[in-house]
């Protein structure tokens, strides 16, 4: 006798199974960061782009500062909950030398990007990406994607997916306080 699953059954149990290996992956792992030693780490590409008054805006105005530079858009589900984690970010870290750019990679640009700021509240500053751009980070391939940059404009470390608030924070929290 031959057991038959239900499609929808099969990916209920999947799910399930996932949620469960993710909240487990969590649980007990240490509050270390996860940005490399200084030895490793490379310089952020230099780049010149719109925020949503026109205005160039180009990665190197921000050295000296701790940047969260994160590849989204609109429609991207992960990038929505990280989304208020970077709001807080912003206003909890910017008198620190901190600063949150958001790219947004939406294809239909300004029209769809300024009414989604406008809704969530965003607080930091957004720029329309470009593929030239995404490719100068070596080919933003999946959204989100997240650099953490050091005061002195080099990659510390970098977050392709959705990952843990508690991750930022920490590479947040140590690269403001060891420089």
């Amino acid at each position: 006798m031959a057991i038959r699953i239900r499609p929808a059954w099969a990916v209920s149990v999947f799910l399930c199974l996932m949620l469960a290996a993710c909240s487990t992956s969590s649980r007990g792992r240490s509050e270390a960061s996860t940005v490399k030693p200084d030895s490793e780490r490379n310089a952020a590409p230099d780049f010149t782009l719109k925020d949503a008054d026109g205005k160039s805006v180009r990665l190197s105005d921000y050295k000296g500062k701790v940047v969260l530079l994160n590849f989204w858009a609109t429609w991207c589900g992960p990038c929505k909950i990280e989304i208020p984690w970077f709001i807080e970010f912003e206003t909890k870290h910017k008198d620190q030398g901190f600063a949150v750019l958001g790219v947004s990679m939406d294809e239909d640009g300004w029209g769809v990007v300024r009414p989604f700021l406008a809704d969530l509240g965003v607080n930091y500053r957004t720029l329309l990406g470009t593929d030239m751009v995404a490719e100068q980070f070596g080919g933003v391939e999946a959204l989100p994607t997240s650099f953490v940059i050091d005061r002195q404009g080099k990659i510390a470390s970098t977050h392709v997916g959705l990952v843990s608030k508690r991750d930022y924070e920490n590479d947040i929290r140590t690269l403001l306080n060891s420089q």
